[in-house]
């Protein structure tokens, strides 16, 4: 009998213990860590990575630069308004988050970016039209190849013309990733796209839904 008293009394302690350590004992802050350790799928690059001069036109018919980066946070997708599946599908999934992530971008906003590496075909007229489709708040852009391979190269990114361009539809091979841009308009990483067999390889939607509101809290 004593023995349970023993035991009743212990319970008691350790319970009231536990409340007052829990009141004031504060969690650790979690902002205060890296933004690379908060978020939870986003492949972060071991330095931020300035991107190479550049000067594009926009589908807007305006001239667009790095300065057209900084300030906010950017999503890009390397890609051409003839892409037959994974640049449409990708657009259209990130229209389908874009309105949630947007409201949650305090000082600093959000901004998608479609760059087009296809210039011969992808025209002003053909952009506005592509990527107002999807939302008219999205930029497209693209420019001349001396101006596109460097710039992509320096997002971590990559594409290839076909061989053979006097197909009227050929096809061009390219990166698959949205490439994160900070506010200072440097590449700091990307969502990698999911390999699942028989299924196209883009970026998870729902990994953007858990890491990108992260990135705009933070300004």
């Amino acid at each position: 009998m004593n023995q349970n008293k023993w035991v009743g009394v212990v319970a008691v302690v350790s319970l009231i213990l536990g409340i007052y350590l829990a009141i004031t004992i504060a969690p650790p802050d979690i902002s205060k860590k890296p933004l690379s350790e908060q978020t939870e799928f986003m492949s972060w690059y071991p330095q931020a990575r300035a991107l190479n001069d550049f000067v594009l036109t926009n589908h807007n018919n305006q001239t667009m630069t790095n300065a057209d980066l900084k300030g906010k946070w950017t999503l890009a997708f390397v890609g051409y308004t003839f892409c037959p599946d994974i640049c449409p599908v990708t657009l259209a999934e990130i229209n389908k988050i874009y309105p949630e992530l947007a409201q949650q971008a305090s000082s600093t906003p959000l901004q998608v970016w479609f760059l087009s590496v296809d210039p011969r075909r992808d025209t002003t007229e053909r952009l506005n039209e592509y990527i107002q489709y999807f939302n008219e708040d999205f930029i497209a852009s693209t420019g001349p190849h001396d101006q596109l391979f460097p710039l992509v190269r320096s997002m971590g990114m990559m594409y290839a013309m076909s061989d053979d361009m006097s197909n009227p539809n050929y096809l061009v091979d390219h990166s698959a990733s949205i490439v994160v841009i900070n506010p200072d308009g440097n590449v700091v990483g990307r969502f990698k796209p999911k390999q699942e067999l028989g299924k196209l390889s883009i970026s998870d939607m729902d990994e953007l839904k858990v890491d990108v509101p992260i990135l705009l809290k933070q300004g």
